[in-house]
This record gives structure tokens, sequence and C-alpha cells, in this order.
């Protein structure tokens, strides 16, 4: 039978322009509006509701998953729904941030389909390199492409509110503009392969505890000038395929349900022009969804698809509410792959993939600490005590759907050898048979155990006073790596996880005694996934190296920083507070407990709970906004990073000192040390006083520079736009720029302003008018700062 493929010819085709190649012959004779017409309703509904992933059979469930990936890519979270006879072609569904998540091994099948685990995406952003994170993101789209699967459901760009997040290792910042910026990057990047995005998780998905039921309380300021302008900017900067929603609701409305998130904001205001996914099983009502404009619910139970068909038959959602649901994901399917028949290979090239997340790793490094010049280990540095669990067992990223099955991961032990360091054997054997032994004693657990919701740690080592006196005659120097692992579905603790263990703390103290008593040097490197308390220990180090979680090259990327192979240009991109009282969400994260229901419980069982409530009473002062405004004491500021070399900044000039339309402003950055090195440059702008409250400086924009070689300058020119001055006034639903006197902040941190500039607004300029959406339900107290 002739297909409507082949059969229809469009007069105009609806694609997304995503900056790709023209049009196929495929794509101009598919009529979307057409081949929607010749649907039934039964097909319709079954099109809105996407196929699932293999379920843990321990899951237990009230109602079958639709479909499953068995027959296309093993492993992959999900499909779309294809009909054959009209040309709808499957679109494959894949996680996550890190890398393609796949299985490695099919059944009957010899071959390994292995993919690279790039460094977690908070390594990504500290880069604070948008080309080199765009390259990072065609590494993983050549992944994507060549493993036969459509959409990639990354970047996630929700922000660092709260330290204890379990999924901040997914997420870029603290600071919309970073997030926003990186997370367009990796989109460019991607998309850059012919194959989509899903950039999420949209919005306000900022905790884990009872992350399908929390009901985020939030002023609407907060919502637009913290929680949505990271999306806004990757929208408007890269036009993502799709956006998924999340699962947690807003001001009393699911995500995935809100007309005022999905319609009026997303498409209305932004112009977003793909599709919108629900997450995993997110929300409650599959009519609300396709009325607010989530598109496709993922995956999706039989009941849905029959909801979805009586509510068109009642009159309670109209058949051209769904027939736009319907267009919009034909629309997207018309770029995929699986429709352009794309013969894939199963081949991407790993090793060369492997060396990009070497790089990007080492640029996303932070060096917080190097008294002395401690850092490069030195010539002279024969023998190195290596100390710590995961310098032995490194953790190359975090868990759930933001975990990659890589072929393998290099740990420090291998990293240091493979660049020429002497390990102590002795310590070297005495751990591995502790790790050995300590990791025998854990609880075997499920696949959906091990996937969601549960993080092991072994304790540190014992090393009495005694050992570390001999570990410090024996050795040259002690590297110490303390490591955190977190992962969805459970937010991490303030005791043993955002503070040191006891046992961390003994470690660090012995060896610490034992190498200074004979003027000898310790390094601490941080392998870890989120924020963590630093300021209780720092001065028992010398250095100290913020290595993250830096995907499966990870020891190789820390030894080429340690031994100065790499000079590290990372800076940060959330606060460390000196404790977790100091954050502002620490008194009402994670809100109203209500115990999150096991992990086996059934879909429809911690779908249907009673809503938690989180009462955002930080409302926009949230991380550097918060510590510099009400002049609270941090550890390291946003933004910070040392160098092995030094730069300087000089000669700032703005294009006019009146703001019309527009206003440029040019530095020069000068590196005056004696290694060749690259330096972030971050631009902040200082509001003047009005009616509406605001923090004391806010990031607009920043950029890196290229390898600048001892004595050699660059300059750097920022643009200033009118929405570069504005703030969200509620009361007129609108962003307004101030008039008034700012100041231009340009330095190496949200605390170290190296120039600084003036220019004057005559008049309030109204930059945008935007509409009355996501009001909360009732009134609550923000921080504010003292007049």
């Amino acid at each position: 039978m002739k297909t409507l493929k082949n059969a229809l010819i469009a007069t105009s085709v609806a694609v997304l322009s995503v900056g790709i190649a023209p049009l196929t012959k495929a794509q101009q004779s598919f009529d979307v509006k057409k081949v929607v017409s010749s649907m039934t309703l039964e097909e319709k509904a079954s099109l809105v509701v996407g196929k699932g992933m293999q379920m843990d059979p321990s899951v237990k469930q009230t109602a079958p998953v639709v479909g499953h990936t068995d027959q296309l890519v093993p492993g992959a979270a999900g499909i779309s729904a294809s009909f054959p006879k009209y040309g709808i072609t499957p679109m494959v569904l894949a996680d996550g941030p890190a890398g393609l998540r796949i299985e490695p091994k099919r059944k009957n099948d010899k071959a390994t389909y292995y993919c690279t685990a790039f460094p977690v995406a908070t390594v990504l952003a500290s880069s604070w390199d948008i080309d080199l994170v765009k390259r990072v993101g065609m590494a993983m789209g050549n992944e994507v492409h060549e493993y036969g699967a459509d959409i990639l459901l990354a970047p996630a760009l929700n922000i660092h509110r709260n330290p204890l997040c379990g999924r901040n290792f997914e997420y870029y910042s603290e600071d919309p503009v970073v997030a926003g910026n990186i997370a367009a990057a990796m989109v460019n990047g991607v998309q850059s392969q012919g194959v989509g995005t899903s950039i999420k998780h949209f919005a306000a998905n900022n905790q884990e505890t009872n992350r399908n039921t929390v009901n985020n309380l939030m002023s609407e300021r907060a919502i637009r000038e913290i929680y949505l302008e990271g999306f806004r900017i990757a929208v408007q900067k890269s036009q993502p395929w799709t956006v998924m929603s999340s699962y947690n609701l807003i001001n009393g409305t699911y995500t995935s349900e809100s007309y005022d998130l999905l319609t009026t904001i997303l498409r209305d205001e932004w112009g977003f022009k793909g599709f919108v996914m629900t997450d995993w099983f997110g929300g409650l009502d599959p009519v609300a969804q396709m009325k607010a404009g989530n598109d496709m619910i993922m995956p999706g139970m039989p009941k849905q698809s029959t909801a979805i068909i009586e509510a068109v038959k009642s009159g309670k959602l109209s058949m051209q509410e769904l027939d736009r649901n319907c267009e919009r994901i034909l629309n997207i399917m018309l770029l995929s792959p699986h429709f352009q028949n794309y013969k894939f290979s199963n081949h991407p090239d790993l090793n060369a993939h492997a060396l990009v997340t070497r790089q990007a790793a080492t640029d996303g490094m932070v060096l917080l600490k190097n008294e002395k010049a401690t850092l490069p280990i030195a010539g002279s540095v024969k023998k190195i005590a290596l100390l710590g669990n995961t310098s032995y067992a490194i953790i190359k990223g975090g868990t759930g759907s933001g975990n990659v099955n890589a072929a393998y991961s290099i740990d420090l032990l291998q990293g240091l050898d493979n660049a020429g360091y002497k390990i102590s054997p002795s310590l070297k054997e005495s751990y591995l048979n502790f790790l050995k032994a300590e990791k025998a004693k854990l609880p075997k657990l499920s696949a959906n155990d091990m996937m969601f919701g549960h993080i092991t740690h072994i304790g540190e080592m014992p090393v009495n006073q005694a050992k570390a006196a001999i570990l410090a005659a024996e050795n040259d120097i002690a590297l110490i790596t303390i490591g955190r692992n977190s992962g969805e579905g459970i937010d991490r603790k303030v005791d043993g996880d955002f503070n040191l263990t006891k046992k961390e703390m003994s470690l660090l103290t012995e060896i610490s005694a034992a190498f200074h008593a004979k003027g000898k040097k310790v390094i601490v490197v941080l392998n870890i996934g989120g924020v963590i308390e630093v300021a209780s220990w720092r001065n028992l180090a010398d250095a100290i190296l913020l290595a993250w979680q830096p995907g499966q090259e990870a020891g190789n990327s820390i030894a080429d920083v340690l031994s100065g192979k790499v000079n590290p240009s990372g800076k940060l991109t959330s606060t460390f507070p000196m404790s977790y009282k100091d954050v502002p969400s620490s008194k009402s994260f994670p809100g109203i407990e209500l115990p999150n229901p096991h992990p086996k419980a059934a879909v429809s069982d911690f779908l249907s709970a009673k809503p938690a409530e989180s009462t955002y009473d930080d409302g926009i002062y949230v991380g550097y906004r918060y510590y510099n405004t009400f002049k609270v004491p941090v550890a390291y500021e946003f933004g910070y990073g040392l160098s092995y070399t030094t730069f300087t900044y000089s000669n700032l000039s703005l294009s006019s000192n009146t703001f019309s339309n527009a206003i440029t402003a040019t530095v020069t950055i000068k590196n005056t040390g004696n290694v060749a090195g690259r330096e972030v440059i971050q631009f902040y702008l200082s509001a003047p006083a009005s009616s509406l409250d605001k923090p004391n400086e806010e990031l607009k924009d920043f950029t890196k520079t290229s390898m600048l070689k001892p004595g050699e300058s660059q300059q750097i020119t920022f643009t200033i736009s009118p929405r570069d001055l504005a703030s969200f006034n509620t009361a007129a639903s609108s962003w307004i720029a101030d008039a008034g006197t700012y100041t231009v902040k340009i330095g190496a941190s949200s605390r170290d302003f190296r120039q600084t500039a003036t220019f004057s607004l005559p008049t309030e300029i109204v930059v945008e008018k935007a509409h009355k959406a996501l009001a909360p339900s009732r009134t609550f107290n923000e921080l504010k700062p003292q007049k």
C-alpha cells in the first residue's frame, strides 16, 4: 500500500529553523497538517502518549507502560509512537546530561555499545568556555547519532539553589546567565550533529526530596529572574528541539499542566518552536497536560490515551488542541535521523571523544588554594603518599539518568602512574585490600536501587598517628582525595556529606601534622559532585584542587593539572559558603517534609500523594546575590579560581557615558606571570537604587581569553543591552530598566573587581512587557535587604 509519506505533496512545510541542512525530499513531501487531519482520534491519542523504557521487574506498576525500546536502542529511555501507513517514524529518546546512556551489551550480540562518560555539567560550566562546551556537545551528539537515537534528554539547567540538591552535579550554576549560556552551547553542539536535545527540568526542579509532589511557593519576580531566565537564554540562543517539563508544582499547578509556563511564557513570550514532553511519569492529569501545551506524555500508559479520547468526545479537550500537539511532535520528527532513514554505524569515534573529555575535565577544574606554589608538583617529588578511598575508586559521575555506561574509568592511581609518578606501594596495597573487603560488606542492590535514590559510601580507611609518621618519612608529598557521590531521587545530608565525616577529618589531621612536621606538603583533591564545607579544614592543606566528577578520563585529567601539563583555568559557578547555616535557603530546604515513597512503590502511588510544600523565601537572593548583598563571609566566592600564572586588567573604556540602545565595554587582559594560561573575564552590573530592591551586582556576561603566553595581552569587549539593565517589576508585569547611574564591574570573581566604570540612563525604559503568569496562590514573606 502506498503510504501517505510518499503520496502527500506539501505546499508548505512547518519545520523548525535550527541551522541544519536544507529540507530533504522526504521532509518536503510530508504535509504535517494533512497527515494529522487524516489520523483517527485513537491514533492521535497514541501519538501524544509515548512509549517507555524497560522497567526493573521489581518495580510494581499499576498500569502497563506503553511499548518498550528493546527493538530499537536497548537502554534508551523511551520512544515516540510510529504509524508506518502515514510515514510517521519513531524517535528514540535517550539520557543524558553527561553522555548517552544506553545498554553497553545486548542479548545474543558479542559487540559492545559503550558511550563516553563526559565530565558532569558542573565541570563543564566551571570552564566558562562556550566553545569547549559546544565541542563536548558535538561529541555527545555524534554518539547519539551513530548509536541510532534521535533526541538526547539533556542538558539540565536547574539552578543550584541549595548545595544539598542531589542532582546539582547535572546542573550548571547558581546563576542563570551561566546556566543559560552554557546550556545553549551544549544544545548547539549536540544539534549540529543532526539530532535533538531536551532542555530540562522546566522549571524549578531544585530538590529531589518529594520531587513528584512538592509545590514550590515562589514570587513571580524570583521565578522570572532566577528560575526561568536560564531557560529563556537557552531557548532563544539555541532553539532546542524539545523541552522537558519538571515533576514539581509551581504555585499550586504541576508544571506539565501549566498553560502559563508552557504556552504563555515558553511559546508566546520566548518563541519556542519545538514540542514539550513530560519527565518520566510526571504530572497527574493527561487532559490538563494536553491543554497546557505539554505535547507528549512520557512514557505513557493506556489509561492516559483513553482519558484523552474520552475528553475529546466529551468536549473537555478540543480536537484543535490535540491536533496542535500532534503537529508539534511531527514537525520535530521531520528533523530526526529515523525519519531521514539514517544508517547509523554503532561505531562512534570513542577514542577521539576520550581526548575531548580529558581536555574538558582539566579546563573545568578549579584551583581553590595553592600556598607557596605547592602546585604544580615540583620535579623533585619522586614518591607520593596517595590517600583517600576515591584515589583508588574515582567517582566519574553521579547516579540516575546522569550515569553513563562507559568502557572504562581512569582512577587517580592510574592517572598519576601514567604521568610518571611513583605511588607508595604499601599504601596502594592497603587501600586496594581495604576497599575490596568493604565493598563485599555492602548490600546487593537491584538495578533500580542502584539507579535511583541509593548512594553507598565507604568510610575512610583509618590512618593513625604512627602510620602517618611512617608515610611522611617514606614519601615526598601527601595527596588526599575526598569523594562524594549523589544522584537522582535523593538529596544530600549536612552531616557526613556536606560536612566531612569524622574519619575524613581524622585522616586530614593526622597526615597534615605528620607531613608538615617534616616540612613536606599536603595536597587535597575534591572528587565531588556538589559544594561541600571547606572552611573548617582548608588550613590543613597546602593546596586544594576541585576536580568535581571529571568523567571517564578523571585520573589522567587530574594528573594533567597536578603535574602542570595543564594550567588550571576553571572558576566556581556556585559559592562555597562558610557553613550550611549561611545558605539563604537552609531553613526552607527541602520544605515541609513528606517521606518519599519507596522506589518500588507503584507509579500512581507517589504521583497521587499529598503534595509537600517548599517556600522560596530567599526570593531573588540566591548564591552570590545573597552573600554579596547581605555581606555574608564565604569560603570561596562565585567566580573564584586560581591559576599557575597571574593576570592584570587595565584600560576599561565605555563607548558612551549615557545609555541609549547599547553600550560597549572594552578591557585589556595581560598575562603577567611566567606560565601560559587562560583567564575567565566576568562582567557584572550594579543597578541604581529604586523602589525595587536589587542585588549589589549581577553577572551579565562572561568570556574566556585565548591561551596567553607570558607578557601577552588580549582585548575583550562586552556589549550592554537594555535587557541587561532591567529587573522584573511584578506590579507592571514588565522588565524595566530604572533611570539612574549604573556601575560596570569587570573582574576575576564576584568579589574581585579589577576595573569599574559608570554610565547613566536618563529615563526609565520598559524593556519588555510580559504576561501576568504563575502568580503565587497566597502571600509569604520574602528575603529583602534593609534600606
